[in-house]
């Protein structure tokens, strides 16, 4: 027996769906399957849709190649919630429906932990086995299916197979009930079946048909429109010649609209639209409603007789069949062609976090596939419908759209989609200058994520252009997914901004002017999207010397690197940065400073991090230059630039901070004099990588350093940096900071 596996788990996140379908297509590649693959992606797709938005867990998709049949099942982490059953319980989604559309069979199976719809579908090339007696898949048939939950552990519930095609009794059947009168309900337009080459093929060999069995001097096809004018499908003989005029459903005889073939002279409407003296007509049906009329012609009153109108109806009959296959084809391309649709634009929604762009994305994939024009409304608490995006098809009509709709009424807070007249209450001025836009249809959809209403999208067409049901119920699917990809940008754009605001409440103000020193500092955090990391900086005026004279002055700096990344990092950071300035505003030593230091950090327990910490403070000389007091816990130690080009260490090493209580401290005194300059960086720029070689590694900051004499101190900063970003052929991963200072 021909048996084969292949499963795989995604996270609960919108890009998964995508991986679930790349991984269908893949597997069923591997087993040679291809030609299952569109049918079994798509399914796929909507189920995986439906696992992340009524689960919201994480899911399994698992794939079975068994015997003659393909299986694949989806399964979530959350049993409980039943499965929504689109027209029957739910009121939103496409999901079940669409697998019974494109599947032989579907189902449920659940247990205490986990949730699986699967679905199978007909190995390609295998022969169809017939199914089983009242619709239901196999297993439901079986003892195994009738046994309780104790007899079989996880239950399954079956779903339908895919419709079959239409019996031959179906247009009788509906015959003998009347046929509806509702035109606008009509099951497909005429003009869809012209656009299928089967119906089409069938309509010719059937007037062919026609005019041969009956011996008529032409014959035809009238279909009908959503609107109930009639249109030729296709005609032969005499019955070409003639154009239809104003012919309409409405205008046919009681015959016609109760479902019976009829034989009629001049005076028919049929007859006269065609210029016949006489006819033998039989409508066309599907589903119980009237699609068309086949219609054999003559010149010569009194042609045809009952008999006549009786080997007509039973060629209708046949017609009828032919057309609903072709019809049913039809809507199935177009069916998958939307399905595929949905599938893609979900793909490049989930591609965006920016809100603007999924706006944008929205308008573009509306215009021109379903409508003229798009526009898309948003809803805050601060203000109410505000017009953010609008894209019409002709670039020329989007100022005098806008204008338009910015002059219209507010779009409406329904909770469905619906028709919209907001354009008729746009001044009169305004209505003229856009043109015919004022008077296109108008259709809105509301934007609902997570039970509340973010927006409104509201498409147009012109006037003699209405919106076909499946372009509306599209619509409304495709608004259901922009709703959450417009409502998770906007949550992604408040914590992006929140986290920017607190991130840049943890840098410093600004550099201080100090007199007699450059000061230049250099800052990269490393984290996409990150103003933060866990490296830091920090220079800052402490107070007056003491003994000094009034004026002068004291300044602390410092640079110091957390372990650790992200969030927690930062955390400390944010500690480490404002102790400093707060410790050292208490006239506290160096020494003292990086004690407390040490214990607040401790205090922390597990939320704690290891921190090295360069810390000094800079007094002026007397004469040249100035003198600065440091610490180096657990830091590369600072490096001293001469102006003869020599390079020495600056301090001496000490304990990191965060790892022993009791520590003692101790500064290092460093006289910088003109044109000398002290570099501190943190191990971003000593760890820089290429390959297995460091640029810290042999002196290599050294030699690096000793190149900037006699440059400015943004000029060395500016080197040192250069030299790290070319030093890897890669990005940096580490964040980096450095602090140059230069006596002048």
């Amino acid at each position: 027996m021909d048996r084969q596996t292949a499963s795989a788990t995604f996270p609960s996140a919108a890009a998964a769906v995508a991986d679930a379908r790349r991984f269908v297509r893949k597997v069923l590649a591997d087993w040679g399957m291809d030609e299952a693959a569109d049918d079994a992606v798509l399914a796929t797709s909507e189920l995986a849709t439906n696992a992340i938005a009524y689960a919201g867990t994480s899911f399994d998709v698992s794939c079975r190649l068994e015997d003659g049949e393909i299986k694949i099942e989806v399964r979530d982490r959350h049993p409980t919630r039943g499965i929504e059953m689109p027209g029957v319980t739910a009121s939103s989604g496409r999901g079940l429906p669409s697998i019974a559309r494109l599947a032989a069979s579907w189902g449920v199976s659940y247990d205490h932990r986990t949730k699986g719809v699967w679905f199978r579908l007909p190995r390609p090339g295998a022969a169809a086995e017939p199914a089983p007696a009242g619709g239901q898949d196999a297993a439901a048939g079986t003892p195994e299916a009738a046994a309780g939950p104790a007899d079989r552990g996880p239950r399954e519930r079956a779903g339908r197979d895919r419709a079959e095609q239409p019996r031959d009794g179906a247009a009788a059947q509906a015959r003998e009930g009347g046929l509806s009168g509702d035109v606008g309900d009509m099951p497909v337009a005429g003009d869809r079946l012209l656009r299928s080459p089967a119906a089409v093929e069938a309509m010719e060999d059937g007037v062919a048909t026609v005019r041969e069995v009956l011996g008529a001097e032409g014959a035809a096809v009238l279909l009908t429109e959503r609107d109930g004018r009639m249109i030729m499908g296709s005609s032969t003989g005499t019955a070409a010649e003639p154009p239809l005029g104003e012919l309409s459903v409405a205008g046919l005889g009681p015959a016609a609209r109760a479902g019976s073939p009829w034989v009629a002279a001049a005076g028919d409407p049929v007859a006269t639209a065609l210029r016949a003296r006489s006819l033998a007509a039989a409508p066309l049906e599907s589903q119980g409603r009237l699609t068309g009329v086949v219609v054999a012609v003559s010149s010569v009153s009194g042609r045809f007789d009952e008999a006549d109108g009786v080997r007509l109806g039973r060629l209708a009959d046949e017609m009828s069949l032919s057309l609903e296959k072709a019809r049913v084809g039809e809507l199935e391309r177009s069916w998958r062609g939307w399905l595929s649709f949905v599938a893609e634009a979900s793909d490049l929604l989930a591609g965006t976090l920016d809100q603007e762009r999924t706006m944008a994305l929205v308008a573009q994939l509306v215009v021109p596939r379903l409508a003229t024009w798009c526009a898309v409304y948003t809803v805050t608490e601060a203000e109410p419908d505000r017009l953010a995006y609008v894209w019409h098809a002709d670039e020329n009509r989007s100022d005098g759209l806008r204008e338009l709709l910015e002059h219209a009424g507010a779009a409406p807070p329904m909770d469905g989609p619906g028709p919209w007249t907001g354009l008729a209450t746009a001044p009169e001025d305004v209505r003229a200058a856009a043109g015919g836009t004022a008077a296109d249809h108008v259709y809105a959809f509301p934007l609902i994520a997570r039970g509340r209403r973010i927006g409104t999208i509201v498409i147009g067409r012109p006037p003699g252009d209405r919106f076909p049901r499946s372009a509306v119920e599209l619509a409304e699917e495709l608004s259901r997914r922009a709703a959450l990809a417009v409502d998770n940008a906007r949550l992604f754009s408040a914590q992006t901004a929140m986290s920017s605001a607190l991130q840049r409440s943890l840098l410093p103000p600004g550099i201080p002017e100090i007199p007699g020193l450059e000061v230049a500092v250099v800052y990269e955090p490393a984290g996409e999207g990150s103003e933060v990391g866990g490296d830091f900086y920090d220079v800052f005026e402490s107070g007056p010397q003491p003994g000094g004279p009034a004026p002068s002055s004291r300044w602390r700096f410092a640079i110091g690197d957390v372990c650790g990344t992200g969030p927690e990092a930062a955390a400390v950071t944010g500690l480490a940065r404002h102790a400093l300035r707060i410790l050292s505003a208490e006239d506290m030593s160096v020494p003292a400073v990086l004690t407390r230091l040490n214990r607040l950090i401790l205090g922390e327990g597990e939320r704690g991090r290891l921190l090295t910490l360069l810390h000094g403070e800079i007094a002026a000389r007397r004469h040249d230059g100035v003198r600065i007091r440091l610490t180096s816990a657990g830091h590369p130690l600072p490096l001293v630039l001469d102006t003869e080009g020599g390079v020495r260490e600056a301090a001496s090493a000490q304990a990191l901070l965060g790892v022993f209580d009791g520590v003692d401290f101790h500064t290092d005194t460093v006289d910088l004099r003109r044109g000398e300059v002290l570099l501190c960086v943190t191990d971003g720029v000593t760890e820089r990588r290429s390959g297995s070689r460091l640029l810290g590694d042999g002196d290599g900051l050294e030699r690096l350093l000793a190149g900037c004499t006699g440059l400015s101190a943004g000029a060395v900063a500016a080197r040192i940096q250069r030299a790290v970003r070319d030093f890897g052929p890669e990005p940096s991963n580490d964040d980096i900071a450095l602090i140059v200072l230069r006596a002048s």
